[in-house]
């Protein structure tokens, strides 16, 4: 049994192999998304105008005014003070072709006390890869491989990334149970090595045993945090196709009213016939009978649903309690209905549980530690990976050798194999 186990666990990890070094570089990067981002893109995200600010609804307006083919899909409704007003933008539909118009741009800065617009730029975009966008299209590889949309579906990416990421869970578990001794008593004792990095075990980097010390001593001491990212990776991936149907068969969900419906085809977006003003008017008004503190932070709309939402949060503590994001409010598009809420760490277990995701995944749990933490375990989940697919190909050639050395003329045994191809084939006879 243990035979077979050896096997999957090979085969598993080499095929999500270039996955994970992939996911788990660009996942230490992101976690400075915002840092970064603000670095090397002042000229959009920074303003240095100094009065008054505009009112974030009126340039929203304006700007659709001025651009009939874009929708704005989110504003921020009180920006920092030295910060630009960042619109997410989706284009509208050509009534001529009934498919979306081609904009070549999905965000856009401008001055909150001018109004003057900063500039524009595609978030995520594939290319050509500038300064501008470098940070978002790490962000959207990390987490949907850029894969381009087939058959009306945007999701391909995603979907893949995250069936790698349950293989991935599955996989920890049985790279577990391979570092266990075979039985026997005090097999805690016989379990320590496991633990341990020979140091003596050669300085060349690719050595069979220093490489197969780091990735198992590797995956043991951080085996807990391994299953975490790898959890919430699956879970965040593939969120609406598996993840929350099968909490919602095991506890009890309170549905969002994302849940409540099923989204129409990205080009055949729902109109709303409310305006973001009106909707965050309502807002205001029902958070005020709730006794909440905090004012209206951002908007957004989301045509593929229907339904606005307004958050409420004081300038900059837009990731909300422990990274669980604001308390927000939801309303109909059309006839502006309340439909329903969703306030930070609140609800079942279950929905804590479903809350807690992103903020487990992203490190953000635990603040400024938690984020460090994520960006040095992106590295480690990278390493091994690496070290993994150094074990195989050692013991691919070490095999390979021992296949040619029991091959040859009788004769030729009584000459002792040469250094490197003797160190290869004894190896290959001591490894697991």
């Amino acid at each position: 049994m243990r035979a077979a186990w050896v096997v999957a666990h090979r085969w598993i990890g080499l095929a999500m192999a270039a996955f994970l070094v992939l996911t788990g570089v660009t996942g230490a990067i992101i976690s400075w998304d915002h840092e970064l981002d603000d670095l090397l893109n002042p000229h959009l995200l920074k303003s240095a105008s100094k009065g008054e600010h505009l009112s974030p609804l009126s340039l929203l307006e304006r700007f659709e005014r001025e651009n009939p083919k874009a929708r704005v899909t989110f504003a921020p409704l009180a920006p920092e003070p030295g910060d630009s007003l960042a619109l997410f933008i989706t284009p509208r539909v050509d009534p001529a072709t009934g498919r979306q118009h081609e904009l070549g741009y999905n965000q856009v800065f401008i001055d909150p006390v001018s109004g003057r617009e900063l500039g524009r730029r595609e978030w995520g975009g594939v290319w050509p890869i500038t300064r501008e966008n470098v940070v978002s299209f790490l962000y959207k590889l990390h987490f949907s491989l850029h894969l381009p949309e087939m058959w009306g579906i945007d999701r391909w990416g995603q979907w893949l990334l995250g069936a790698i990421a349950l293989a991935w869970t599955l996989d920890c578990f049985i790279g577990f149970y391979l570092t266990l001794p075979r039985g026997g008593t005090r097999w805690w004792q016989r379990w320590k090595p496991a633990w341990r990095v020979r140091t003596a075990a050669g300085a060349r980097l690719l050595s069979y045993k220093l490489n197969f010390d780091l990735h198992r001593a590797g995956g043991l001491w951080t085996w807990g945090l391994l299953v975490v990212i790898a959890f919430t990776a699956f879970s965040l991936n593939l969120f609406f196709e598996v993840f929350y149907p099968a909490m919602s068969k095991i506890s009890q969900l309170t549905p969002t009213p994302f849940h409540q419906r099923a989204p129409l085809e990205r080009h055949s977006p729902i109109e709303p016939r409310l305006s973001y003003a009106q909707v965050v008017e309502k807002a205001k008004d029902e958070a005020g009978r709730r006794g909440w503190k905090e004012p209206a932070g951002s908007a957004f709309y989301a045509p593929e649903w229907g339904i606005y939402g307004v958050q409420f949060f004081h300038p900059g503590d837009d990731h909300g309690a422990a990274g669980v994001g604001p308390a927000r409010l939801y309303y109909d598009g059309i006839d502006g209905r309340y439909l329903g809420d969703l306030q930070p760490w609140k609800g079942t277990a279950a929905d804590i549980f479903v809350q807690a995701q992103f903020p487990v995944h992203s490190g953000r749990i635990l603040g400024l530690p938690g984020r460090i933490l994520i960006s040095i375990m992106g590295l480690v989940v990278a390493a091994l990976s690496v070290t993994g697919v150094v074990i195989w190909w050692r013991k691919r050639r070490a095999a390979a050798l021992r296949s040619a050395t029991q091959s040859q003329p009788q004769a030729s045994h009584a000459h002792p194999t040469g250094g490197e191809e003797a160190w290869l084939k004894s190896e290959y006879e001591r490894s697991p």
